[in-house]
């Protein structure tokens, strides 16, 4: 590809970005760990939602080695409500890694880094460029949505394979000398101006370099086919308390959907009775009342949440813990929702 005023592009969007930057607390660094860290918590999750997490764990784990040592529940407390609690374990291992083959130094290069658990081609691209100021890709949504207006690039940004088409764009374009200023620039004009619905285009530090604004159409770009199917589930969740207010929980799989995690018992609705499960754990129910009804919504997947508590005599079976020994455990945000009804 032959990109037309790439010098001028590259100046103006990393002008603006030196300027125009949200303060950031990991932008005060260019630790790799830190870098590393705030682009794993990135994924998937809003910038707002992640400052206070971040903030906290850079407190109880400020080096890879604190991280490499944490006990996993003490890790996935520090990562509750977050969700995506794949990201967290994949972090810790990646960092033993990195311990264990590397010296406890973070690779500065592609090959090494990519080998790492937990770092695809996004997250390799953005602790090399950031961290290392090396001139490497690191294509999100935000680039991609950039780049298909600023280049009109009609391909659909669903499909997999379409993004090597951005990731030889950015090679093309990335700034040599400011790759950190240039990756994060894109990323930024993304959050911040080249919305996906009412892009800012007057603005915007590169609209006299996009043609989609030339054009006048920006908003038709990009390119994406619609989402997979949502799945729904019903489940009724018991919170059950002993005469000793003690309170049964479980943990989930160590594979899987909020693995590890612990809750209070779930019943698949229409498939698990709930007498069954009283039945199941030799438990005489005294009383029992209807907490929240609420949904919770995964990538693709939607939970429809029927809650009860119930007061029941002691059982022998399962883990009866106190409420000060469940709030030392990690738990997803509609347990946590739960949970905090039962205090309130």
């Amino acid at each position: 590809m032959n990109y037309p005023y790439v010098t001028e592009f590259r100046q103006s969007l990393v002008e603006w970005f030196n300027v125009e930057k949200r303060d950031l607390p990991w932008r005060h660094t260019t630790d790799p760990y830190k870098i590393w860290v705030s682009e794993v918590m990135l994924q998937q999750t809003r910038v707002d939602t992640v400052i206070p997490y971040y903030n906290r764990f850079m407190e109880s784990f400020p080096t890879l080695e604190l991280l490499a040592e944490a006990p996993q529940e003490y890790l996935l407390k520090h990562w509750e409500g977050l969700g995506y609690y794949s990201r967290a374990r994949n972090l810790q291992a990646g960092v033993r890694e990195v311990l264990e083959n590397y010296g406890g130094v973070v690779p500065d290069n592609r090959h090494e880094i990519s080998k790492l658990k937990g770092v695809g081609p996004y997250t390799a691209g953005a602790i090399l460029s950031i961290a290392y100021n090396k001139p490497e890709h690191a294509v999100d949504g935000n680039v991609m949505r950039v780049l298909s207006r600023v280049l009109t690039i009609h391909d659909d940004i669903a499909i997999p394979k379409t993004k090597k088409i951005f990731e030889e764009a950015v090679e093309e374009l990335i700034d040599p000398e400011n790759a950190s200023s240039f990756n994060q620039g894109l990323m930024e004009l993304g959050a911040l101006i080249c919305t996906p619905t009412s892009p800012k285009c007057l603005l915007c530090p590169v609209r006299e370099y996009c043609t989609a604004f030339n054009e006048g159409e920006p908003e038709k770009l990009p390119i994406k086919s619609k989402k997979v199917k949502m799945k729904h589930l019903t489940y009724d969740v018991l919170v059950c308390q002993d005469d000793k207010g003690r309170i049964l929980l479980e943990q989930r799989p160590a594979e899987g959907l909020l693995a590890n995690l612990w809750q209070f018992p779930m019943l698949e609705h229409g498939k698990d009775s709930i007498d069954s499960f009283i039945n199941d754990y030799a438990m005489n129910v005294q009383s029992q009342q209807d907490l929240l009804t609420f949904k919770h919504v995964f990538s693709h997947l939607t939970w429809h949440i029927n809650s009860y508590f119930m007061k029941c005599n002691s059982a022998e079976k399962g883990e009866w813990l106190t409420p000060e020994q469940i709030e030392l455990l990690p738990m997803s945000v509609p347990m946590l929702k739960i949970w905090q009804e039962i205090k309130d």
